[in-house]
């Protein structure tokens, strides 16, 4: 009788064992078949963050700031102010630009004009030379007519010295002609050595105070700073009445419709990493509830610590491994991104299929593009044209069609 209960007790320690057997037998075997169905072909973080570029706006002259007119998170498109330095000196110094560049003009043309008086006068000057001539050939043929009659009779003495002293006045005369006309010839030469193979417009005088006009003209958009790009200020540090220099930084500009993540992968994970593969993201500001769909476009050239400012020294005797990561860029859904806005620096979950291995794991392609580019200050330098262009066309008896841009910056 005594026996049965202990018989009973082993009999139902040995269904439990073999059902906890067959449970875990069961989970290792469908852990296994998800390992190698599913998770085997991904490749997980969470050491990822959201980036983007983020733009400093600095000025390229230096001020004193007598307007803000962008604060931190407000929405500016490119082109729009942010701030305004006073630009009074820059006013009055492209107006001083703006004379001598209007005098010059004048005075080029005046350089072209002498050429035609010079040219005019040289052949005044040839014109007496021949009649010079004229004189000198009537004169030599009164002497040479005469001088045979002298001993004749025919011819007094007293006439054939007057004939030979007209002669040599002739002579003179023509000699002084000749002269006349190689001077008026070499201020002719030395007048058009100023203008040859050029025009008023090209002329170097003109065209060193245009340039003089091209960087006041500059100077004076530049004390007003735009946006270069579409975007949200951040980091607004500048106020009012503050005196700036040129390349101090005023506020942040980031594009929030441009986003990019930074995923930090151990070393161990980057051997089935390839440019291409598609990924998946959450954001810790959404939860599971928003998944982003992105795509690997590169992989760090090194790790975080290679290029930290202070790189480690390993080679000591207190060394101790430390597993390493690299940075791997994934381009968002700009689609997504507008749907479900992110900031910079949140965190994100990354979860990369890695099934795909037809890529490579670093790029070997030059880009074709520019990263970021802008092309909000390209007016300004077209308006510099134009505001030149009317000037010397202004100078030169004509006006242009572009006359009214010449206004804007004196209405600044």
């Amino acid at each position: 009788m005594s026996d049965t209960p202990a018989n009973e007790t082993n009999n139902a320690r040995r269904r439990g064992l073999t059902l906890i057997a067959t449970a875990v037998a069961i989970g290792g075997l469908g852990w296994g078949g998800w390992h190698w169905l599913h998770a085997r072909h991904y490749e997980t973080t969470d050491n990822a963050y959201v980036a983007g570029n983020v733009v400093q706006i600095t000025p390229q002259v230096g001020g004193t700031v007598v307007a803000i007119e962008a604060d931190d998170t407000d929405f500016v498109r490119a082109g729009q102010p942010l701030v305004k330095l006073d630009a009074a000196d820059a006013q009055v110094a492209l107006e001083q630009a703006r004379a001598q560049l209007a005098q010059t003009v004048r005075e080029v043309r005046t350089l072209f004009a002498n050429n035609a008086a010079l040219k005019a006068q040289v052949s005044l000057r040839e014109a007496d030379l021949a009649r010079m001539q004229a004189d000198l050939s009537r004169a030599q043929d009164d002497v040479n007519r005469r001088q045979p009659l002298v001993s004749t009779g025919a011819v007094g003495k007293e006439e054939f010295q007057h004939a030979t002293a007209q002669l040599a006045s002739a002579r003179s005369a023509a000699t002084a002609a000749q002269s006349a006309v190689q001077a008026a010839r070499e201020q002719l030469v030395a007048s058009q050595t100023q203008t040859d193979g050029t025009t008023v417009e090209q002329h170097p005088n003109v065209q060193r105070a245009a340039a003089k006009v091209h960087e006041a003209y500059l100077a004076l958009q530049r004390s007003t700073l735009v946006a270069p790009l579409d975007g949200h200020v951040a980091k607004r540090g500048v106020q009012i009445g503050q005196r700036i220099a040129a390349g101090a930084p005023l506020m942040t500009l980031v594009a929030l419709d441009q986003l990019w993540v930074d995923a930090n992968f151990k070393e161990s994970q980057l051997q089935k990493l390839r440019i291409g593969q598609n990924a998946e993201l959450e954001a810790d500001v959404y939860g599971s509830k928003v998944v982003y769909h992105g795509t690997v476009t590169g992989l760090g050239a090194g790790t975080g610590a290679a290029f930290a400012l202070l790189p480690a020294q390993n080679a000591t005797g207190n060394w101790i491994k430390v597993v390493q990561r690299v940075p791997v860029r994934i381009a968002l859904d700009p689609a997504e991104v507008t749907a479900h806005p992110l900031r910079v620096g949140l965190s994100m979950e990354v979860s990369v299929d890695v099934s795909n291995q037809d890529g490579k794991s670093l790029a070997d392609v030059p880009r074709s593009a520019p990263v970021a580019s802008t092309s909000v200050f390209n007016a300004q330098m077209r308006d510099a044209d134009a505001y030149v262009n009317e000037i010397v066309s202004a100078n030169l008896g004509h006006k242009v069609a572009t006359a009214g841009a010449a206004r804007t910056p004196l209405q600044h």
